[in-house]
């Protein structure tokens, strides 16, 4: 496309964009006669590979001035050539013109340059003689990078162009891809780590060939597969625990801060130990991430929860969505958020901004409500806050503080506690009524 620009127009076809010396210099030519060879001009390529009489004809259908004529060692196309007073003239394979031909060239202000290559790759070497701006298309359609690939299919079937630059948040050009690259292109390949539900994947997970779960959470939502795959799911506390595990039973010992990582989401999943949900699996493997830290884990944990605090450093909406799943239960759609704190002073003097987080969250994912879980890890209890009180919510048997907000005294997993409490209360509420 860039070197034959409008093969199917009969003088585009034919048209460079160039000068002498930029077509001396591709073809590694040497000028016999040269005439204004720094001047860019239209340039139209005739091959004398015909006849002499339909060379002759083929020369009259176009400017002399525009002509560049490629011959090799054939007089009877040479001669007319320089009569007719071209442009330039190209002789291939080494050869030379005769001194008499040349005494023409230099009568008609006709320059000759010799190329040592055949004709056909003389050809295409001045075809690749043009400047950039000539083979740039200024006015084309992009596509951003984190466009879903369904959507930029769509949107190359309707155009034209062939060929389609990606380009990052930046403007900064990351590759090309065509229509054919989309019509079947490959599946990215996917392992769901610490769920196992698409509505907690990131963008695209339906269109990704999933190939791994890596889990210990409540089996729910949709999830496919086309083949079999390798699926562990677990009833510890943290995700954390069966990734060590699995460094453990290949036999590779983690380095410094990859255990420090991966002992930090056991510390923060079960409340450094103190969760209901804490098994010996993962006393066991946090005692094995010790040796490889390089750190004191208890003391570690104490400042992790002193500096961790989202409620000190974080807005009202970015709270509720950091820890967010979102979950589907007897046709109720909600969300439950966990935040872990060191006591609920923060959250008392935030709890009005919170709520109107929570409010906002259900409009904006078209839930039916959303809740959020403060847990205090000292004191083994928490808060929960809602964005409102559903039916099925008048049989908890928690107190309340004030509208929307609820002391679960004991609860401080959402995995093992709230989230069967609630399925719990939505069984009942959709169960029929006793008769006596």
């Amino acid at each position: 496309k860039v070197v034959f620009e409008g093969d199917s127009d009969p003088v585009l076809s034919r048209q460079v964009t160039s000068s002498v010396v930029k077509i001396c210099s591709v073809l590694q030519g040497e000028l016999r006669h040269a005439v204004e060879v720094d001047e860019w001009a239209d340039l139209l390529v005739i091959v004398g590979a015909m006849s002499a009489e339909g060379f002759t004809q083929r020369l009259h259908q176009f400017p002399a001035g525009q002509l560049l004529v490629v011959s090799g060692d054939r007089p009877t196309i040479q001669l007319p050539a320089l009569e007719h007073g071209v442009r330039v003239l190209v002789v291939t394979g080494g050869y030379e013109l005769s001194p008499g031909l040349l005494q023409l060239a230099k009568l008609n202000s006709v320059t000759v340059i010799c190329s040592g290559y055949d004709t056909a790759t003389t050809t295409m070497r001045i075809k690749s003689a043009r400047r950039i701006d000539s083979a740039v298309q200024f006015d084309c359609m992009t596509l951003p990078a984190t466009l879903p690939v369904a959507d930029a299919r769509k949107l190359v079937e309707r155009s034209r162009q062939k060929l389609f630059p990606v380009l990052d948040d930046h403007g900064k050009l990351l590759g090309v891809i065509s229509k054919s690259d989309l019509s079947n292109p490959p599946k990215p390949k996917l392992i769901l780590v610490d769920h196992n539900e698409l509505s907690q994947a990131v963008t695209g997970a339906d269109e990704a060939d999933i190939v791994e779960v890596l889990d210990h959470h409540r089996l729910g939502g949709n999830l496919r597969s086309d083949q079999p795959i390798r699926f562990v799911n677990e009833p510890v506390g943290s995700t954390c625990t069966l990734v060590a595990r699995q460094f453990r039973a290949a036999g590779i010992d983690p380095t410094p801060n990859i255990a420090l990582c991966m002992a930090s989401g056991i510390i923060s999943d079960t409340l450094n130990l103190r969760s209901p949900t804490t098994t010996d699996v993962d006393r066991d493997i946090l005692k094995w991430l010790s040796s490889f830290a390089n750190v004191e884990l208890e003391q570690f944990a104490k400042e992790f929860f002193e500096v961790g605090s989202a409620l000190r450093s974080q807005s009202a909406g970015a709270v509720v969505r950091e820890d967010c799943k979102e979950f589907v239960d007897r046709g109720q759609r909600f969300s439950i958020s966990q935040i872990e704190e060191i006591g609920f002073e923060l959250f008392w003097e935030r709890s009005g901004e919170l709520h109107e987080a929570l409010v906002e969250l259900t409009r904006e994912r078209k839930l039916d409500f959303s809740l959020l879980l403060v847990t205090d890890i000292i004191s083994n209890g928490s808060l929960l806050l809602m964005s409102s009180e559903p039916a099925f919510w008048e049989e908890i048997n928690f107190p309340c503080l004030e509208r929307h907000l609820y002391k679960l005294e004991g609860v401080v997993s959402r995995k093992k506690q709230l989230l069967p409490l609630l399925s719990k209360l939505l069984q009942n509420a959709s169960s029929p009524s006793e008769t006596e």
